[in-house]
């Protein structure tokens, strides 16, 4: 499965650095995830960031020079598809290239290892629509695969250190430091919402799962969706904000199941600060809360 190597790096982060709590597991493990340093998490993760990265910005940037063999348009790709949406299309777009060129640049970066990709499970409207003639913008509309990082802390590199390398080699870090306080939230989602799918199929390990990841389309985008060969549908949301969820997150995702015209067998919700009362009222077969505590089955 796509995310086993992302789970050992889990595991083997834990188990060198032993975090508190999972928060702070999942929280440092997006940072220097793949990074072979010891990470005190007892400190300030900034502190930690400056230690670490910033202070030994020479020899990462030399380590990341090897991987990517030193190629500016492999980093150049590299730098769009952290930063963005993660679709490849818009990858070539932001970063100046075509299909030709930016697909061999993708699969280069497969081969080395950086990255892998998620295939969409999307239908054209062509195919839903054979016999019809279709609006301009459903006949126009492209398919695009996704692109993750194999290594959390190559994704941060390109992230944050990447536009600040000369502020970074002079030893100004204020920038640089600035920009990962304003978005260190929004940059561990992902990670959170890949370590979610992990959750979500180790308690359905004793099913068949035939196909899981997260579901996008030109409307809907849904960030975990597993299915089973019984026919049995997953859909879980995640989010990684500092406070508590509440049902208006639940309405929003039936509302895509409406619209995507799916029953699913559970609706899963994954919190890092919990939820509201109410919610957790409502707790059943048919919906799922899990909140950080619950990722530590996952170092078993």
């Amino acid at each position: 499965m796509k995310h086993n190597k992302l789970l050992k790096k889990f595991r083997e982060f834990y188990f060198r650095n032993y975090p508190n709590d999972m928060e702070l597991q999942i929280e440092y493990f997006s940072v220097f995830g793949g990074l072979d340093v010891d990470v005190d998490t007892s400190h300030n993760l900034t502190e930690q960031f400056k230690k670490i990265i910033l202070e030994n910005f020479k020899q990462l940037q030399t380590m990341i020079n090897e991987i990517t063999l030193n190629s500016k348009e492999n980093k150049r790709l590299l730098r769009a598809l952290a930063i963005g949406d993660r679709r490849i299309f818009s990858a070539f777009n932001r970063a100046g290239f075509n299909n030709g060129n930016g697909g061999e640049i993708i699969q280069n970066l497969t081969k080395l290892g950086i990255i892998q990709i998620e295939k969409s499970r999307e239908q054209h409207p062509r195919k839903n629509s054979p016999n019809e003639k279709l609006k301009r913008a459903d006949s126009r509309h492209r398919i695009s695969h996704k692109v993750l990082f194999s290594d959390p802390f190559v994704r941060f590199w390109f992230y944050f250190i990447m536009p600040h390398r000369e502020e970074i080699a002079n030893g100004d870090f204020k920038n640089v430091i600035k920009d990962f306080e304003e978005k260190r939230h929004s940059y561990t989602s992902l990670v959170f919402e890949e370590l979610s799918e992990i959750l979500v199929n180790y308690y359905i390990r004793d099913s068949n799962i035939i196909s899981s990841g997260s579901y996008w389309d030109a409307n809907i985008e849904i960030d975990i969706l597993t299915i089973t060969d019984k026919n049995e549908i997953f859909i879980a949301e995640c989010k990684w904000k500092n406070h508590k969820i509440n049902k208006s997150e639940l309405h929003k995702i039936e509302d895509k199941c409406n619209k995507l015209k799916i029953e699913p067998t559970q609706i899963i919700l994954f919190s890092k600060r919990g939820f509201s009362k109410e919610l957790k009222s409502i707790e059943s077969k048919k919906l799922a809360l899990y909140s950080c505590p619950d990722f530590k089955i996952l170092l078993k």
